[in-house]
């Protein structure tokens, strides 16, 4: 290692003035000219290497008698007849064909996270790495760095066969290792040196020099640089990765190069440092539940796919990775397949995008012999109905998952009851999203970009409660919650039974909130009917409060006569009614900007106006607010449900409500105590 480092220092002494990305490209084809331009950098890959691995014998005698470009050939060689080196898909025949999104790649052009953009040129003919991309926002860098347009590529290479497309590819590759000398061996945040956009570079490689190794459009030269660039990646990763969801994917990628080039004089410590690290990484950022600690939805994704990838490599390799590690990948599964909504997606919350989860999860059910997860991803269409169920309670992240069955049209909710999260959180605790007869219809506003001219107008809106379905106390939200949970939710704050579901939670910490205020929040799903939402709010001198309820951009809103408001969709529809004496101030906001209000972003980089429905009143002292959120197939049902608040006690609330056609509910509902529930049913008939 401390060769290696001599070398590094070596290089960034001398590459400082000049820089080695001034060379022609169009020069740097073949193996004499890679050793001719950078011989540094190819002795220090024979450093890296362990030349006395079977089948480099030939490499190892060029080397020692001095001649560095035969050396090099023979390494190439034995790559070019290793078994491994048969890629699994067989290449296309050639043709001319082309994709319109491929062909906008081969003009430097690209589209990240929903931002299409040109990446300069430099005058030597190399792409600026650095380039961010038309909205300022450095994600737009990452991405680039990451080599998402190589995979694109490799894909359309392999849909059509067109040679261009890998010519691309040479070009892209070879350009970036070049501009990347000399390797930093610092930890990093540039566009370049990042932790996560060197394993993202590092398992794209592996793809392009085996993968395309027999298309004869990847030159020996660029192969070469690859070899050559190995080593960096490989130190970064072991030496400057990070913790949570980073480490799933930095180690996942020190261990794809571990595996893939097992030649390295060090692969076998960096595997074995990666499996050490990604099973401790496990221990300490997923809950016993199968929940990642950062409580985003795609965020756990992420750790999921990168464990899963993990564990073929170690497989691949021989390595037996312990019990504990596969049975925590099936509980992750477990999580997005009692999570997903009938629609198909997966949760919305935190820093999350709306991301389809049906067919992987149709896919890993199979996999995992999990026909429930079948059952549930399918719409009851493929699989056994699970035994428990409809609905689910994950005890450490605190999620309350509400359903009225698996049909498409069911009615679902997710309640956000638990920790903060450890990472990529909004203040949001007890949010409510809801879901019916195949609408979203309440929904997180989502989280909009973390950068750049889309984040300086959204940001502070989608990490605030004012993006959510919550309170506002005197016009302000939430502050910071407890990022890790030190134990499961208490067993009397839910409970999941036959008729009904409950959730009750508290949060108390409101950003630049003079005096006492604190929010709990009570939710009842009954069964295939409605849901029953009351909020305690405790204070001790008056305030101005606000209830928030965010609609789905698709829905279209209005007031009721009597102060309920009502969606009026074509299908899939909901009223909010509020429940008692209290005087509302109703307001309808859409697209506002200042204050920022009634948006919604459903991915990344993405937004439009949705309807936010602002109910406002005084509050003097403390006191109970009662909603029913009834969802309805066709038209609202605002007008035919009759709602009365019987009770209102420190501890509880009583509600009756009729429906003539079905019948009549008594329920008492409490606060933090499941055991003080009362639930009645009269019906109509």
């Amino acid at each position: 290692m401390k060769k290696v480092f001599v070398i590094f220092f070596f290089l960034f002494v001398c590459g400082k003035g000049g820089g080695y990305a001034q060379t022609n490209l169009q020069t740097i084809n073949t193996v004499d000219d890679v050793c001719r331009a950078y011989p540094e950098q190819i002795k220090m890959l024979f450093d890296a290497l362990n030349t006395d691995y079977p089948g480099l014998e030939k490499t190892k005698a060029a080397f020692l008698s001095g001649n560095l470009p035969l050396a090099c050939t023979h390494l190439l060689e034995y790559y070019g007849m290793s078994d491994r080196t048969t890629p699994k898909d067989r290449l296309p025949a050639t043709s001319r064909q082309t994709q319109a999104e491929a062909d906008t790649i081969l003009q430097d052009t690209y589209t990240f996270q929903e931002v299409k953009g040109k990446a300069p040129r430099l005058p030597d003919g190399h792409l600026k790495w650095t380039h961010n991309g038309p909205n300022d926002d450095i994600e737009w860098a990452w991405a680039l760095n990451r080599h998402y347009p190589v995979g694109d590529l490799i894909d359309a290479y392999f849909e059509t066969g067109n040679p261009d497309y890998v010519r691309y590819i040479d070009f892209f590759v070879k350009s970036w290792i070049v501009c990347s000398w000399p390797y930093p061996a610092v930890k990093s945040s540039t566009a370049m040196w990042r932790g996560l956009e060197v394993s993202f570079r590092a398992k794209t490689w592996k793809s392009v020099f085996y993968k395309l190794r027999n298309t004869g459009q990847i030159s020996r030269a660029t192969q070469l640089l690859i070899l050559a660039g190995l080593p960096a990646h490989a130190h970064y990763a072991r030496n400057f990765h990070a913790e949570g969801n980073w480490l799933t994917m930095e180690m996942s990628g020190l261990a794809t190069i571990a595996g893939a080039w097992p030649e390295f004089r060090e692969a076998s410590q960096w595997m074995d440092y990666s499996v050490n690290e990604m099973v401790a990484g496990m221990k300490k950022q997923v809950y016993p539940d199968g929940v990642q600690k950062e409580l985003t939805s795609s965020y756990h994704q992420v750790a999921l796919s990168n464990f899963d990838l993990f564990a073929d490599l170690c497989k691949t390799s021989g390595i037996a990775l312990p019990e504990y590690f596969h049975r925590t990948i099936e509980d992750m599964w477990n999580y997005l397949a009692w999570s997903i909504r009938p629609n198909g997606f997966g949760l919305l919350n935190n820093d999350a995008d709306l991301i389809y989860n049906r067919d992987m999860i149709l896919k890993t059910a199979d996999e995992y012999r999990r026909p429930e997860w079948a059952y549930i991803a399918s719409n009851a269409g493929k699989g056994v109905c699970p035994a428990m169920g409809p609905s689910c309670f994950f005890p450490w992240a605190g999620q309350l998952i509400s359903r009225s069955g698996y049909d498409q049209n069911a009615h679902w909710s997710f309640f956000d009851m638990g920790p903060w999260g450890s990472g990529h959180q909004h203040n949001d605790k007890l949010h409510l999203s809801v879901s019916a007869y195949g609408r979203d219809l309440l929904v997180d506003a989502g989280r909009f970009a973390y950068m750049g001219d889309v984040a300086r107008k959204f940001r502070a809106y989608a990490l605030g409660s004012q993006g959510h379905n919550l309170v506002l106390a005197d016009g302000k939200g939430q502050g910071k919650g407890q990022p890790v949970a030190t134990a499961p939710v208490d067993e009397k704050d839910y409970l999941i039974e036959q008729d009904f579901d409950y959730g009750s939670g508290t949060f108390d910490n409101f950003t630049d909130t003079e005096g006492v205020f604190s929010h709990t929040r009570s939710v009842m799903y009954v069964r295939n009917g409605f849901w029953i939402v009351a909020d305690k709010l405790e204070t001790d001198r008056p305030r101005k409060m606000e209830t928030l309820w965010h609609w789905h951009p698709s829905c279209k809103v209005h007031f009721l006569k009597n102060g309920s408001a009502a969606s009026e969709n074509e299908y899939g529809n909901m009223t909010i009614i509020p429940v008692g004496k209290q005087k509302w101030k109703t307001e309808q906001i859409s697209g506002q900007e200042t204050p920022v209000q009634g948006w919604y972003s459903k991915e990344y980089n993405t937004y439009e106006p949705n309807i936010t429905s602002v109910f406002s009143t005084e509050l003097f002292s403390s006191d109970i607010f009662v909603w029913i959120l009834w969802p309805s197939e066709k038209t609202s049902a605002g007008n035919i449900i009759k709602a009365t608040l019987l009770s209102k006690q420190d501890n509880s609330v009583t509600v009756r409500i009729k429906d003539s056609g079905k019948g009549e509910w008594v329920i008492r509902i409490p606060f933090r105590d499941k055991n003080d529930i009362a639930f009645s049913f009269r019906n109509a008939k």
